[in-house]
């Protein structure tokens, strides 16, 4: 059995802020990915868009600085960096449509290992479903990345060969960034990025029950 320790949320987001390229355009979706916005690297020009109408998006605003006037789509206080700017609902949903995001950053209940994404339900009697702009986003933006815990609560793989969950997207999620591990959806499936120290690639595997390629 391996020994390892998986990766803090702060961990994980500050995993994701890393491959961010400079001078990308990048939507951060409700939940953990809104938490990259505080660990962009210094130095490093990324333009944070946000669903309900911001460009120029920063970090989360600091305790008794909070304006609940200007919020992200997941109603959290956030700043405006010099140059920002905000704007109609409908314009920042063209934005997203167009084509005009390199990268956005989602939550998910499951992903397949092609790329697949579910994260608007789960489809259980009584679930509320919350589809927002996730199906916009997935499709619209040049690259999907996923950010979420690799396993359930109940120790199951949210990496799965075949989404069981409605589906938001198809084949659109290019990479998996989970609290164990860094993952490329493939048209033949997994290739392995990065694990957290200590994990090994057998175990890995078992954990999410697939086969994944080595890393190159």
């Amino acid at each position: 059995m391996s020994s390892y320790q998986k990766r803090s949320k702060e961990e994980l987001a500050r995993r994701v802020a890393q491959d961010i390229h400079d001078g990308a355009y990048v939507n951060l979706g409700i939940g953990q990915p809104t938490l990259v916005a505080n660990h962009i690297p210094a130095g490093r020009e990324v333009i944070l868009q946000s669903e309900n109408g911001i460009l120029g998006m920063g970090p989360a605003a600091p305790a008794g600085q909070e304006d609940y006037d200007l919020i992200n789509a997941g109603k959290q206080p956030v700043t405006l960096l010099p140059g920002g700017a905000y704007f109609h609902h409908a314009d920042s949903f063209a934005m997203m449509r167009g084509g005009h995001l390199d990268i956005c950053v989602l939550g998910a209940f499951q992903v397949s290992a092609t790329g697949d994404l579910a994260n608007w339900s789960t489809g259980e009697p009584g679930a509320i479903p919350a589809v927002g702009g996730a199906m916009d986003l997935a499709t619209g933006a040049r690259q999907t990345w996923v950010m979420m815990d690799l396993l359930t609560r109940q120790g199951a793989s949210k990496v799965v060969e075949r989404c069981s969950y409605p589906l938001t997207g198809i084949a659109c999620v290019k990479r998996i960034y989970t609290d164990l591990c860094t993952l490329a959806c493939m048209p033949a499936g997994l290739r392995l990025i990065d694990t957290v120290p200590g994990l090994a690639h057998a175990e890995l595997e078992r954990l999410v029950g697939l086969p994944i390629q080595a890393a190159a």
